[in-house]
């Protein structure tokens, strides 16, 4: 069986990182994405509330699972058996921070693959940050995130969208 990763942050979840997600299910026999804990960084959302936001939102997909991971990436991906991390791609800014942290890795555990999925152009400027200053301000969440987590943000922000 081929399994892959998918790490990051996501908070929140955006179509953008679902349209990778569902690309790179086509193509392993399965997909694990891993919410990962960095205490560099203080999220919107817990991890345990990203999860439950991917969940609500692949149940489309029969190969994808939501696991919430920390320490190293490539640790949790050997941990799971995983032979692959998928990481999308949407502009050159993206590439060159992805470029040093596939090296890392590879020199790491050298058997795990990096790969890389570029965005589709129509989600080349949509990130997280986007997505919750669009939420902030009340704006159409639509173009961003699935309709649950925008109900989240909206929940998280106290407004109405």
């Amino acid at each position: 069986m081929r399994t892959a990763i998918y790490p990051g942050s996501f908070d929140p979840v955006t179509l953008g990182h679902l349209d990778i997600l569902e690309r790179a299910c086509e193509r392993f026999d399965r997909v694990v994405i891993a919410v990962m804990e960095n205490n560099a960084k203080t999220g919107l959302f817990t991890p345990e509330e990203r999860a439950d936001q991917i969940r609500h939102v692949i149940g489309h997909l029969s190969n994808a699972e939501v696991m919430i991971g920390s320490g190293l990436t490539v640790e949790f991906a050997r941990s799971l058996g995983a032979t692959t991390i998928i990481r999308g791609l949407r502009a050159v800014t993206d590439f060159e921070y992805e470029l040093q942290q596939a090296a890392i890795n590879m020199t790491l555990a050298p058997e795990v693959e990096t790969v890389f999925f570029m965005a589709k152009p129509k989600y080349s400027f949509l990130s997280s940050s986007a997505a919750k200053t669009v939420a902030y301000y009340g704006g159409d969440l639509s173009p961003f995130v699935p309709d649950y987590v925008a109900e989240k943000l909206k929940e998280k922000y106290g407004g109405s969208l």
